[in-house]
């Protein structure tokens, strides 16, 4: 009467002491006769153990021994409040003895273990989790019969479980592994989420779970596409049942829920028997072979029709005519599946191994009210290889030849028996925690190939840009000078090609302009001429050096001149003579320039009436000015002390800023060429 939770599979299984984990009973014992396979031999793990050993293993304990029966063996006696046992208990043939004995205590919790056979060497328990393993990825062996109701898990699939539950039985859940018979699982641990959702598949309810550092999901083969219920890939006529619930509703109207109206997640009502016993079925065509690996149920989905099926059996057929009964290996008896618990959860049940067929049926054996629901079917394609072409060998000649050919006849029907099984590429709806290996290799290599990618093309833009940006620079760098703002922009290209190629001199000159250039003018043509035509053309280059603009003319040279436009100095000035070299002609509303200054005496009140316009000019000595007219000396930009000083007119009757030896004369416009001597 010591005996609690066991489960004892083919290969492996869990076993406990009663009321585990709560305090065990006195005076209770239990004994377990575990046998696997012959040429095997079994392990034993403990993942839990609680024994009171304060009499030194005396009244209560757990004793281990090799074989079954009176030949047994003793391996160990064990006892202790918190034992630790990190290794792994070996026996040394296919069978074992667990004797566990509690006699009078007060406390402890009693002890739970699993077994394997030794083959299963990363053997865990039901109550080991994620958070055990520090590897980001690895695999171990769930024992079968981890279905308990003192452990919990959090999460489903495909978003993962957290790092609290337990493998074996998440393991469960997800549809890797069978509590009956146990199995391979493959997790991989990845960055927790704020909250994970609760479900119910495999006979294992999930909770709803708050946030975690960690999750956990699982790695399978990836058979676990939808089959086509939900997308109408099936079609209505391969949907069929044994009968039909036909009624009417209030207004008279008759509604009939037909067996095509069993597609998950489809609006409206379900299929209903029209009468609910153990005889009803639902039966749905794929067309041809296909491998199955799970199915998902709801109820009516109808708040005012609360019908669903809380348990059913699963038959299969290649013909619709013979019929199997769908029973896990080792088992004697077919498996019952848990159905809904209500009309709306979705509830997974996944077959393993999984089942071969075309022709899929549900038979219900218990329900709630009336026998309702809608399905979809989980799973993959499934062909037959090809057996590989065999050149057979000619007939024999002797005995060994016969022995031969006997041996390849048996390996020709080998090969022919053979069947190999085909993935199908997932479907949207992929019911499934993880993606198969091949895969996995893919999206890691995606994972590296994609950000050095994108690294690549981002530097490639970058360097374009920036060789964008430095050719412009360049550009705009090259032969810049210090003009002001309104003369830099348009002109410069216009401009470059008349730069000379030598400079007459380093230092700056002023400009010098020839008295016969203007001296055929009439006085009052100069201002006339020089306001209406010095606006046809830019600037000139004027001053030493060619590398800076200083000095400018604003006078139109002689149509026909040479390319000097420099004649002797009237003055006889020892500043050499300047070539000139002129822009091209810039458009009417090109800027405008500085014109000589012109006052209009007329106006004047001492002037008398009809008096010209007058120009002041201011001379050297006894020189007389050489022009008629207006002209104003052309300034250097420049303080340099080889340029002429300047000169400024000033107005009559001031005295001159260079003191008694410049005066200032008044030239009437109808006087040529007057002279003035010095007083």
């Amino acid at each position: 009467d010591g005996c609690g939770h066991t489960v004892l599979g083919p290969e492996s299984g869990t076993l406990a002491s009663i009321n585990y984990p709560r305090t065990s009973p006195n005076s209770t014992v239990c004994e377990w006769e575990i046998r696997v396979r012959p040429g095997h031999r079994v392990q034993l793990r403990f993942g839990d153990f609680d024994i009171d050993g304060s009499d030194s293993c005396h009244s209560s304990y757990l004793r281990v021994h090799n074989g079954i029966g009176p030949n047994r063996t003793e391996i160990g006696k064990y006892c202790g409040f918190g034992f630790q046992m990190d290794g792994l208990i070996t026996s040394k043939s296919n069978e074992i003895t667990v004797q566990f004995m509690s006699g009078i205590h007060t406390s402890g919790r009693g002890f739970l273990a699993a077994y394997s056979t030794t083959d299963k060497s990363d053997l865990i328990t039901c109550l080991d989790n994620a958070s055990h393993f520090s590897e980001p990825e690895f695999n171990k062996y769930c024992p079968a019969g981890c279905v308990i109701p003192f452990a919990d898990i959090s999460g489903t699939i495909p978003h993962g479980y957290r790092d609290s539950s337990s493998l074996s039985m998440a393991g469960v859940h997800a549809g890797v592994v069978s509590n009956t018979l146990g199995g391979q699982i493959n997790v991989v641990i990845s960055k927790g989420i704020p909250y994970y959702e609760g479900s119910l598949a495999n006979n294992v309810t999930s909770k709803v779970g708050p946030l975690s550092t960690s999750l956990f999901t699982f790695k399978t083969s990836g058979c676990y596409g939808t089959l086509g219920m939900e997308s109408g890939v099936i079609p209505d006529s391969h949907i069929t049942s044994s009968s039909i619930l036909e009624w009417p509703n209030q207004t008279g109207e008759v509604n009939i829920w037909k067996p095509e109206n069993a597609r998950l997640k489809r609006i409206g009502p379900p299929w209903a028997a029209l009468i609910s016993d153990e005889h009803q079925w639902l039966q749905i065509d794929l067309n041809k072979e296909k491998k199955i690996t799970g199915i998902i149920t709801t109820g009516s989905t109808l708040a005012e029709h609360y019908y669903y099926v809380s348990a059913y059996r699963i038959l299969y057929s290649d013909d619709a005519q013979k019929w199997t009964v769908y029973r896990e290996p080792g088992m004697g008896k077919d498996k019952i599946f848990q159905g809904n618990t209500e009309l709306y959860q979705e509830v997974r049940n996944n077959f393993i191994p999984p089942i071969i067929a075309r022709f899929f049926r549900i038979n219900p054996l218990k329900w709630h009210q009336k026998i309702a629901m809608k399905v979809e079917l989980l799973g993959c394609q499934f062909s037959i290889g090809r057996a590989p072409k065999i050149t057979l060998p000619p007939p024999p000649q002797n005995k060994n030849d016969e022995k031969n050919a006997d041996s390849v006849d048996d390996f020709i029907h080998s090969v022919k028996t053979s069947l190999q099984t085909d993935k199908t590429t997932f479907t949207p709806e992929i019911k499934n925690t993880t993606v198969t290996p091949s895969v996995t290799k893919d999206v890691a290599l995606a994972a590296v190939l994609v950000p050095v990618l994108v690294m690549v093309f981002t530097t490639l833009i970058l360097i374009l840009v920036c060789a964008w940006h430095w050719r412009n620079r360049k550009k705009k760098t090259e032969g810049t000078y210090d003009l002001p703002y309104w003369d830099r922009a348009g002109w410069w290209k216009g401009m470059k090609q008349f730069f000379p190629t030598k400079s007459a001199e380093h230092e700056e000159t002023p400009v010098r302009y020839s008295s016969s250039e203007i001296s055929h003018l009439r006085p009052r043509e100069v201002p006339t001429m020089l306001q209406t035509e010095s606006a046809e053309y830019a600037q000139p280059l004027v001053g030493g050096i060619v590398g800076t603009l200083h000095q400018r003319s604003t006078f139109k040279p002689e149509e026909g001149k040479e390319a000097s436009y420099a004649d002797l100095d009237p003055y006889n000035s020892p500043i050499p003579e300047v070539y000139h070299a002129y822009a091209e002609p810039l458009p009417v509303t090109g800027p405008e320039y500085a014109t000589p200054i012109i006052m209009d005496m007329s106006s004047h009140p001492s002037t008398p009436l009809g008096a010209p316009s007058i120009s002041t000019f201011k001379a050297a000595g006894n020189q007389a000015p050489a022009l008629v007219g207006t002209c104003n000396k052309v300034l250097s930009r420049t303080d340099s002390a080889s340029s002429a000083q300047a000169l400024y007119d000033i107005p009559k009757g001031q005295p001159a800023p260079g003191g008694a030896d410049q005066l200032v004369y008044q030239v009437p416009q109808s006087v040529a060429h007057p002279t003035v001597s010095k007083d």
